[in-house]
């Protein structure tokens, strides 16, 4: 009989902790479970990552196995020492079912038959293991943020069964409020709505990653909006009243006399809502925007301006 090392098998380090060990299981587990697995002597394979997985899993079972790994070497004959008893009793049974498997000599030989995970009935014991977290993005238009009803998430969840065979994902569906302030990149926890534990293991959570989804017309800064509000010149130096989209109506803006390219003007109260349930401000950018297309006539008068006004865009350029 020869000696096998455990930690070859799971391929991690002697001095591995208990998480990397069992993510190494996990790994492995599910690469050979037999069920599933496409490798060549997957059974086999699978048989022996889960002994691997019962000893050094179990902190009793791993002190006496690091005792002995002391004295003998992967690959070479291996015999319990004389008057070996093993002190561990019980062990791990994980969410692959753990216990009650044919374990090999070599496993008998250190632990006996005692050493497998059994229930007090003799059965496979199955440990409680919290579920999976699921994490999604979820996208979200600006006028969502300000909308008072829930709106519908669906997802899926991984599920695995007893042994660890992966199973067809779970489809769930809740309705979700969209909490005030919201910001893009935010992340929303929903407790115990993510993957089902295993045994008496309580569900994990969701993470919901808030995307907004860009508007066509505005843009955000903080829980301010900004909107371009194109301008024909006449309107910029005259004045107007210019109807304006907001994201629950339209409004009269009053645009004023002389107004300027890139000026800034504030509408109180028709932005986002912010973390108090307060709403910020839009701010429309003027853009003045001169025709693409016009007659003669148009051209004569556009000369005509020119002349009357005697305006040089550029005189400060000439007082540097």
């Amino acid at each position: 009989m020869d000696f096998k090392d455990y930690y070859q098998v799971l391929g991690v380090a002697a001095d591995a902790d208990s998480k990397a060990i069992k993510t190494a299981y996990r790994k492995l587990a599910r690469k050979y479970h037999p069920d599933v697995s496409q490798e060549t002597d997957a059974e086999n394979r699978f048989k022996e990552v889960a002994e691997a997985y019962e000893v050094l899993s179990n902190t009793e079972k791993r002190a006496e196995y690091d005792e002995l790994r002391n004295y003998a070497q992967q690959g070479r004959p291996f015999e319990a020492p004389p008057g070996w008893q093993s002190r561990s009793s019980g062990g791990y049974a994980d969410e692959f079912g753990g216990g009650g498997r044919d374990f090999s000599d070599f496993f008998e030989s250190i632990f006996g038959a005692s050493g497998r995970s059994q229930g007090p009935q003799g059965h496979a014991r199955r440990s409680a293991h919290r579920g999976q977290d699921v994490e999604m993005e979820l996208p979200i238009f600006l006028e969502d943020t300000l909308a008072e009803e829930a709106k519908q998430v669906a997802y899926q969840l991984p599920q695995y069964s007893a042994d660890g065979q992966p199973l067809a994902p779970l489809s769930k569906t809740l309705k979700v409020k969209i909490p005030a302030g919201v910001t893009d990149g935010e992340r929303i926890r929903l407790k115990g709505q993510g993957a089902p534990g295993f045994g008496d293991g309580a569900p994990g959570d969701l993470y919901l990653i808030i995307r907004l989804v860009p508007h066509p017309l505005f843009d955000v800064e903080a829980h301010n909006l900004i909107i371009v509000v194109p301008l024909a010149p006449w309107e910029a130096a005259l004045g107007a009243k210019v109807a304006v989209p907001t994201l629950d109506g339209t409004i009269n803006l009053t645009v004023p006399a002389n107004s300027q390219s890139g000026q800034r003007l504030r509408i109180k109260g028709k932005g986002l809502v912010n973390k108090l349930g307060e709403r910020g401000d839009l701010y429309a950018l003027f853009k003045i925007v001169i025709p693409a297309h016009g007659d003669e006539q148009a051209r004569q008068l556009w000369q005509q301006l020119a002349e009357h006004a005697a305006f040089d865009p550029r005189a400060e350029w000439r007082s540097r």
